[in-house]
């Protein structure tokens, strides 16, 4: 297959790589301190900061399986990947980004318990039990994506293979193939009505159990107190959804769009969240705050 650069701009790419280099290079050192804040600060060895290093690996996977093969199409040239370099990287996405989902999902869950049922919160989310959803996390994103290389595999690619974005999607490279895909867009679509559709109705209803319990303190600043704590998972969710969201309507209704569109919406989705997420949890968070800045003055 050939990747996709910047149409239009194939003359600056190698400049126009500089921004895209800088936003890896961010979320590879925001979330690599995420992670060591909370392996050396004891006090951080809670469901809560659990999730985030969840989120934070996540994010670095999702970065790292994509973000330097394009790269090296930027400056070296190398814009050819073959058959099951792509279709492992496909998986590789599909799969992260519903492990992603189902930690936002689990975050929201440990929100909903920590306000709506506090005295329960120790006994019903411990670590063993975070630990247990992550790997539960993990295991659902393998078994509900891995059916989507093993469909595409067999089929045949006779006609141009120019991707539309500058890694290997599930419907971009469906689309390519000259044969009947009817079992692979059946399977893709319910695996992300199932995964990530279902996540996002189950966050939002946690929402509403939380604000429904949160109007129910008589002070508006007690209120306002205790919703600031689910802030940054709501802005977490929307850099998470926003874009994943964006890039669904691209696929399915932006076939008129210019193709720099396409290109700049795959990386918005890839690297945004992993930019934004350490960003955000660590300005609200003053525990996180409070050891990066110790190990910088170290």
């Amino acid at each position: 297959f050939l990747l996709a650069g910047l149409p239009g701009l194939e003359g600056a790419q190698c400049w126009l790589s500089i921004p895209l280099c800088s936003a890896y290079v961010l979320a590879v050192a925001g979330n690599g301190a995420v992670l060591l804040a909370v392996r050396l600060e004891p006090g951080l060895h809670a469901p809560m900061y659990l999730f985030l290093c969840m989120l934070a690996a996540v994010d670095l996977a999702l970065a790292t399986a994509t973000v330097p093969r394009t790269l090296s199409f930027y400056w070296f040239d190398s814009r050819e990947i073959g058959l099951g370099a792509c279709l492992l990287q496909m998986f590789l996405i599909h799969a992260l980004s519903a492990v992603e989902s189902a930690v936002l999902l689990a975050m929201a869950v440990d929100r909903y318990v920590a306000i709506c049922h506090p005295l329960r919160h120790a006994a019903v989310l411990t670590n063993g039990t975070t630990a247990k959803v992550g790997l539960l996390a993990l295991a659902r994103g393998v078994v509900f994506f891995l059916p989507l290389p093993l469909l595409l595999l067999p089929l045949p690619f006779c006609g141009p293979r120019a991707l539309s974005h500058s890694f290997c999607l599930h419907q971009d490279v469906m689309n390519l193939a000259c044969a009947n895909t009817a079992p692979s867009v059946v399977y893709g679509l319910t695996a992300i009505l199932l995964v990530m559709g279902l996540d996002a109705l189950l966050i939002c209803l946690s929402y509403v159990l939380i604000l429904r319990a949160v109007l129910r303190l008589a002070a508006w600043r007690e209120r306002l107190k205790v919703f600031s704590t689910c802030i940054a998972h709501i802005c977490v969710v929307l850099a998470f959804y926003v874009p994943l969201i964006g890039l669904s309507v691209v696929h399915r209704f932006g076939k008129d769009l210019a193709p720099l569109v396409h290109v700049i919406m795959g990386n918005i989705y890839i690297l945004v969240p992993a930019v934004l997420n350490p960003i955000i949890y660590g300005v609200r968070t003053k525990q996180i705050q409070r050891t990066i800045l110790s190990l910088i003055h170290v």
